[in-house]
């Protein structure tokens, strides 16, 4: 995968980049990052890439010109028009699908905006994807795109040590995961379930469907509404429900 990033703050992305699962990804050839001052592309003699926005108001523009000009220079000669990301708070709500979707791309640009926002011509004629990782308002897009990056690049094949890691992760299986321990067995009185120690697998994964159920249940009930739940679930849920 090849990933471009619009930025006024290149220098932001250093450390993110170029530091555990992102840096090992590149080694490994898995990914390729680049990190594009788009002032660089400001067609005036001071560099400006923004300015008062028409009617009034608080606050500056992001112009078109440089943002345009860059993304053209990074994607015209690629064989397959890229995802386009602009990273705003009034996009569509970042989640694990979303990642999974984007991991399956070739080429994403990631244009990170500041000041009050972008030209809405931005918008309509150049981006493919509007996202917000949340509801809230950060000083620019890059943290955003960072957050979004670190989300698609583990689910590049190869990139982390165990396939079924990102399998396994809370969201991407609809359900929150399930706990984890490790050595020692009993630390301070405080024990290791039987269920893990016991070495029968079935009745181990049994103990991790019961608890994933049981933390969804318990922290974010909202997301069974959308989980396929099937006969041997639903049985665990209701010994859940009883249990509180």
């Amino acid at each position: 995968m090849k990933i471009d990033v619009l930025s006024l703050f290149p220098e932001m992305f250093e450390g993110v980049l170029g530091s555990s699962i992102l840096k090992k990804a590149q080694e490994k050839g898995a990914v390729h990052y680049k990190v594009t001052n788009f002032r660089d592309y400001a067609d005036n003699k001071h560099q400006t890439v923004d300015d008062y926005p028409y009617g009034g108001g608080a606050g500056m523009v992001l112009k078109p010109q440089p943002i345009f000009d860059a993304v053209e220079s990074l994607t015209g000669q690629a064989d397959k028009k890229p995802r386009v990301v602009l990273l705003c708070p009034q996009g569509e709500r970042y989640t694990q699908k979303k990642a999974e979707e984007l991991a399956q791309e070739d080429h994403l640009v990631f244009i990170c905006g500041h000041y009050e926002g972008y030209d809405e011509r931005i918008r309509e004629h150049l981006v493919t994807d509007e996202i917000s990782i949340g509801d809230y308002v950060l000083t620019g897009g890059e943290l955003g795109a960072m957050v979004i990056i670190d989300s698609v690049v583990r689910l590049l094949p190869g990139v982390l040590g165990n396939e079924d890691s990102p399998i396994m992760d809370s969201h991407s299986s609809g359900l929150l995961e399930h706990p984890h321990y490790t050595r020692p067995a009993d630390f301070r009185g405080m024990k290791v379930p039987d269920a893990l120690l016991s070495g029968n697998h079935k009745r181990i994964d049994e103990w991790r469907m019961k608890e994933s159920l049981r933390r969804t249940w318990h922290r974010r009930p909202d997301m069974l509404k959308n989980y396929s739940i099937d006969e041997a679930e639903a049985k665990l849920l209701e010994e859940i429900k009883k249990e509180q």
